[in-house]
């Protein structure tokens, strides 16, 4: 599995390249696309100018095409807002082949519509289908295959179990082709798959989002909250809350949980995956066929940045030495989170499977 890391400025790509990242997404938003939709209608629904989350300019573009020639780890741009007017197809299509021109040749992209667009206007660009479409079973896969994809993006919210039936479909249908059933096309025989291992779990789903990540405004996905689950009209003590999880607590339900201390790992407060963490599940994702982890963290510090890279490429090395599962998260949990978690976790029964391990 390689490591997919979101990058926020042309001055981290080099660092993260160093600590073994092996390919980036970012943002791209031209101030002319500013300038004239504003924060309303967004091209990526990252339109932050307070700090660095995406690249505002062709010249820096430039700059890092020359930094991906250089170190051979290439960047995917974004285009993640799940729809847009008609005046802005076109408008994207331009910016998209400047963008071609200079080296980038592979785009996430939410929006159908757009994918569409850009293969009836023969632009044959990479396109990753972003985890913001909500894909969720094997026909929207198949559907969207005919648009040529490189990679299918999961979002926050499919199960393992959900990644693996999707995976498996699509290698039987490979496994048909090859024996002369069908001819191949490229983008089935090579289709990437794309999970969340780190950060930025969010309790909403993206393709239901229509909240705006802004400098005008606090997001959505940061104002406080309490989830729990009720089954058969009884209420489980089960909690999460601000994005820290409560699990096993005697919490009387409908009173208000305690919020948790989170262990640091150092005096600056970092903790792997502490707003969001897949590590306990990086062995069965590999099982499941997953080729790529996404590690968000746009904006993030880029010192806590550089330590998630080094945490998931350790995880990655102690899955190599592992003969079991068991071993794995074993070690894992020994070296990568000496004082405990935050129990923050992306694919949370897995973590809860995971725990009787140990």
């Amino acid at each position: 599995m390689k490591i997919t890391a979101g990058l926020g400025s042309i001055d981290e790509y080099e660092r993260f390249v160093n600590v073994g990242a092996d390919e980036f997404f970012c943002g791209y938003v031209p101030y002319e696309w500013t300038k004239k939709y504003g924060t309303v209608m967004p091209l990526n629904r990252r339109e932050v100018l307070s700090y660095n989350v995406q690249i505002g300019s062709l010249g820096e573009l430039e700059i890092l095409a020359a930094m991906v020639k250089e170190y051979e780890k290439p960047v995917h741009l974004t285009f993640n807002t799940l729809y847009y007017i008609p005046e802005q197809y076109p408008e994207i299509a331009e910016i998209i082949k400047k963008c071609m021109r200079i080296g980038f040749n592979s785009y996430i992209i939410a929006d159908p519509a757009l994918i569409l667009y850009l293969r009836k206007q023969h632009i044959d660009c990479e396109i990753h289908l972003s985890g913001e479409t909500a894909e969720v079973n094997s026909g929207m896969v198949d559907f969207f295959q005919q648009m040529k994809l490189k990679r299918v993006i999961f979002h926050r919210k499919n199960t393992i179990e959900d990644m693996k039936s999707v995976i498996t479909h699509v290698r039987m249908q490979n496994v048909g082709d090859t024996e002369g059933k069908r001819d191949v096309r490229p983008s089935q025989s090579s289709l990437e798959f794309e999970a969340f291992a780190l950060n930025e779990l969010c309790q909403f789903t993206g393709a239901f989002c229509n909240s705006l990540h802004c400098d005008e405004m606090g997001y959505l996905c940061r104002v406080p909250y309490l989830l729990t689950c009720i089954k058969n009209g009884q209420q489980r003590n089960d909690y999460i809350r601000c994005g820290k999880a409560t699990s096993d607590r005697d919490d009387i339900p409908g009173k208000e949980t305690p919020s948790i201390e989170i262990p640091a790992e150092d005096d600056t407060g970092y903790l792997p995956g502490a707003s969001g963490c897949g590590l306990c599940a990086l062995y069965r994702l590999k099982e499941a066929g997953i080729t790529h982890l996404k590690l968000v963290g746009r904006g993030n510090y880029t010192d806590f940045m550089e330590k998630d890279i080094r945490n998931l490429r350790r995880a990655l090395d102690i899955i190599k030495a592992s003969k079991t599962e068991k071993d794995y998260i074993n070690s894992m949990k020994k070296i990568l989170f000496p004082y405990g978690c935050s129990g923050n976790c992306y694919y949370r029964q897995h973590y809860i499977e995971a725990k009787n391990k140990i």
